[in-house]
């Protein structure tokens, strides 16, 4: 039982990753502040800019969502596969995908930046095989 659940979420991972091929496939960087600083007293006292790296994710699908008359110039919705996030939550030492995209400084998507305001995870079999983040500019 327990090995096909595992089975379950290995294909569900895999099918999200190729509707977003076949979707579109645009790919986007999540920003995330420099992790070291230097021991100079300029960078310590936030004189001198730390920098940032980028995480590229692809595929992607972008969606574009009704903004307000009052409210941020636009809206996008990410939806990025599942497989993705787990690997880049790997490399950059985070503790949960939640705290991976806590984390983040923002999007960067066809050379304009977005602030991130909510992400959901889409479970199958008890593996998470989709993320949306939506994001405004």
């Amino acid at each position: 039982m327990g090995s096909q659940s595992s089975i379950s979420g290995v294909a569900i991972t895999r099918a999200a990753d190729a509707m977003l091929r076949a979707l579109g496939g645009d790919s986007i960087d999540l920003l995330f502040s420099a992790l070291t600083l230097s021991n100079d007293p300029a960078a310590q006292l936030g004189l001198t800019d730390p920098g940032v790296t980028e995480v590229e994710f692809s595929p992607v699908v972008v969606r574009t969502l009704p903004t307000d008359s009052n409210g941020p110039r636009r809206r996008l919705q990410f939806l990025i596969p599942g497989a993705a996030v787990a690997q880049a939550v790997v490399e950059r030492n985070a503790a949960s995908a939640e705290q991976f995209f806590e984390s983040a400084l923002g999007v960067s998507y066809d050379g304009d930046l977005f602030h991130i305001v909510k992400v959901a995870t889409e479970y199958f079999a008890g593996t998470a095989y989709l993320f949306t983040v939506e994001a405004v500019e």
